[in-house]
């Protein structure tokens, strides 16, 4: 398959529908769209959410039976369900991009991907922390040295941003991971080599089915990686990653968005994460192509089958 080299700008805009109208929706992926003229809005569905002048549907099946034409959905919903959503589009004909971590498993991405190949339909796994400013020139200059360590330091307060979704800490709802995968997310994109794990620890809250925190030990080549993840971080918050290599560590801060090398100084570009991600989508459709990486999930399943689970205190938002 090969890249359309027809001109962005002369095609008509891709009507496309977001499903499941929530904060990420409402705060990336409505601006993202609105501002990219080769994308129309043109219907949403949501059990509990809609987008004001943009005609609203309960879920897919209402969207697809009873909604407007469209060539492609965007799906905003929780990881737990999603594959049967993404199923349906792709049965009826709609090009499919997915919010990060795309699916609950990796059964569900390889089906989801063997389905759009045989309905001839794009799909598109995103990671919307590789599209981060730092992230492209890191791995350019990771290519070129050597790696000597790995030191990934992700913490946050869910409180502050997840209020209330107790999803997150369910069965399927990631706990820790849910951000922590942004972290492997940009690792497995700038480190030459894979990351293979050896070791973890899950803190489960009683009564809870997700963790909480987590520490992660693997290798990339031959250099040691480690991860620490926290979702009870008060304060400042950190979405830090580290790479010693033999010229001097590198250091990605804020989740990727700033990029600081061995004797220079913090480079810090404007975010354009989901921008990014969109004009991706557009150039997948145009060439009739999928985007499918579940690597970061994949590190995700192999910290479930090999962590120490250790049950911690109950948690209430």
């Amino acid at each position: 398959m090969t890249e359309t080299r027809n001109d962005p700008a002369a095609r008509a805009p891709i009507r496309l529908a977001l499903v499941g109208i929530g904060k990420i929706a409402r705060d990336q992926h409505v601006p993202a769209l609105r501002a990219n003229p080769a994308y129309d809005l043109t219907a949403t569905a949501s059990r509990s959410g809609s987008v004001e002048g943009v005609p609203a549907f309960y879920d897919i099946d209402a969207l697809v039976t009873q909604g407007p034409k469209l060539d492609a959905v965007s799906l905003c919903t929780p990881a737990a369900g999603r594959h049967a959503i993404a199923a349906a589009a792709i049965r009826a004909g709609l090009h499919v991009m997915l919010e990060k971590p795309p699916t609950t498993t990796l059964a569900e991405v390889a089906d989801l991907a063997r389905l759009a190949k045989d309905a001839g339909v794009t799909l598109f796994t995103t990671w919307h922390s590789r599209a981060a400013p730092g992230v492209a020139p890191a791995r350019a200059w990771l290519a070129e040295r050597r790696i000597d360590a790995v030191r990934i330091v992700w913490k946050e307060d869910i409180r502050r941003w997840h209020p209330g979704q107790e999803w997150i800490l369910g069965t399927g709802g990631f706990g820790v991971f849910d951000p922590g995968i942004n972290a492997l997310s940009i690792v497995t994109a700038i480190l030459p080599q894979p990351v293979l794990l050896r070791a973890a620890t899950m803190d489960v809250p009683e009564g809870r089915a997700s963790p909480i925190a987590a520490t992660l030990t693997g290798q990339s080549g031959t250099a040691p990686v480690t991860a620490d993840f926290d979702f009870l971080q008060t304060g400042p918050q950190s979405w830090d990653i580290e790479v010693d290599t033999d010229a001097g560590c590198l250091h990605l801060a804020m989740g990727g968005s700033q990029l600081t090398l061995p004797g220079e100084e913090p480079r810090a570009d404007a975010e354009a994460e989901y921008p990014t991600l969109y004009a991706r989508f557009a150039e997948l459709v145009a060439g009739g192509l999928s985007d499918v990486d579940a690597t970061p999930l994949q590190l995700v399943a192999d910290a479930y089958l090999i962590a120490e689970r250790r049950t911690v205190a109950p948690f209430a938002f």
